[in-house]
């Protein structure tokens, strides 16, 4: 999965340490998210759209075999 989140804090004026204190993770758990490394839970998914008024879909890019496993 890509993610978008290292775009969207870029546009917000954001640091990883900010976003990660609005949605209540640790830094590295942003670190680990933006590398593509860590998969969010929905819950955390949803809260950092809310943080960027955007849409999970936005932010969260899965290609068609990580979505449907082919």
């Amino acid at each position: 999965m890509r993610t978008r989140i290292r775009e969207f804090r870029a546009k917000y004026g954001m640091t990883q340490e900010e976003l990660a204190k609005k949605v209540g993770v640790r830094r590295e758990t942003i670190v680990f998210l933006e590398k593509g490394k860590y998969n969010p839970s929905l819950r955390l998914a949803y809260k950092i759209a809310r943080v960027f008024n955007a849409r999970i879909e936005d932010l969260f890019i899965f290609d068609d075999e990580e979505l449907w496993g082919k």
